[in-house]
C-alpha cells in the first residue's frame, strides 16, 4: 500500500462547531501537498416513526444552502464522549417535542470524507410520546410527518438532498420494511 505522511496539522481558524485545520502531507510520489481538515465532535441523528408507520421530519432553514430543508431531526455532541444515543434523544425531543420508549441504532454516515471528519449516528425512534419543542434561540423547526414512500420520492426527485437524511430513510426502508 501507498504511504501517505502527514507532516503537520496546523489550526487556521476554530469556530463553534468545527475547527479549520490546513494539513501539510508528504504523497507516495514524494511531493509535499497541502490539504484542508475540517475537524467536528459528530453529531446524532433520529429517525422518528409514528405510531401510524410515519416518519416525523422537520423544516428549517439552512444558511449554506440559503433555503429551508426537510430532514430527520438531528444536531451535534455536546462534547466528544457524549453517547450518541442521549444525543440522539435530545434532538429528538428538542427538535420535535417527541420523547421515545424505544431508540434502536441504525446506520452511522461520515458525511464529507473528502476533508471532514464528521460521523453521524443515527438511531430510529418508537414508541413516540408528544411534548414540548425545546429550540434554541437560533432554531425554528416546523415539524410534520410523512408517509415513507413520500419521503423516498422526494429523494428521487432531489427534494430531499440531505446526506444523513437520505441514508437514514432508504436505510430505515431496507431494514425495516423491505424485510
Amino acid at each position: 500500500m501507498e504511504e501517505f505522511k502527514r507532516l503537520s496539522r496546523d489550526l487556521v481558524q476554530r469556530g463553534a462547531i468545527i475547527d479549520y485545520y490546513q494539513d501539510t502531507i508528504q504523497v507516495p510520489n514524494g511531493n509535499i501537498v497541502k490539504w484542508d481538515f475540517i475537524k467536528h465532535n459528530g453529531a446524532a441523528a433520529v429517525v422518528p416513526v409514528d405510531d401510524q408507520g410515519k416518519l416525523v421530519m422537520v423544516r428549517q432553514y439552512r444558511n449554506a444552502l440559503d433555503r429551508y430543508t426537510l430532514e430527520i431531526p438531528a444536531g451535534g455532541l455536546d462534547g466528544p464522549d457524549e453517547p450518541t444515543k442521549d444525543a440522539a434523544a435530545r434532538e429528538l425531543t428538542e427538535e420535535t417535542g417527541y420523547t421515545a420508549e424505544k431508540l434502536e441504532f441504525l446506520l452511522s454516515v461520515r458525511t464529507t470524507v473528502a476533508f471532514c471528519n464528521e460521523k453521524i449516528d443515527i438511531y430510529v425512534a418508537t414508541g413516540l410520546k408528544p411534548g414540548k419543542q425545546h429550540l434554541d434561540e437560533d432554531e425554528y423547526v416546523d415539524v410534520k410527518a410523512y408517509d415513507l414512500e413520500e419521503l423516498v420520492q422526494k429523494i428521487l426527485t432531489g427534494e430531499i438532498q440531505d446526506s444523513k437524511t437520505v441514508s437514514a430513510i432508504l436505510a430505515y426502508k431496507e431494514k425495516y420494511v423491505n424485510r
